[in-house]
């Protein structure tokens, strides 16, 4: 097996797992989580990109910027949530469409 195929097999890997992650779980922790797993594969995908077509280095720098937007998504994300598990007493997703003034 080639880098490539390798690779390619991790992306669909971790994009898998992020997915069943995001979509069997209602816990917003889990889904925080799961979204980070499946970042993790498209700055993979980037670097796998940069590297089949010769551009390591630019693949390397926006990966760099994903990674710190990502980082201050997951912050605020979790911020949010502790808001609601202060709020609501509860992390599940299905229970907040019932959050009333």
């Amino acid at each position: 097996m080639t880098f490539l195929q390798v690779a390619f097999i991790g992306i669909i890997a971790l994009l898998g797992v992020g997915l069943y992650a995001l979509l069997a779980g209602r816990n917003l922790i889990k889904a925080i989580i799961a979204l980070q797993i499946m970042t993790k594969a498209a700055i993979l995908a980037l670097i796998v990109a940069g590297d089949a077509v010769g551009r390591v280095n630019l693949a390397q720098s926006i990966a760099l910027t994903v990674i710190v937007v990502d980082t201050i998504v997951a912050v605020l994300a979790l911020a949010l949530v502790v808001q609601i598990k202060r709020r609501t007493g509860h992390l599940d997703a299905a229970q907040l469409t019932r959050l009333q003034h």
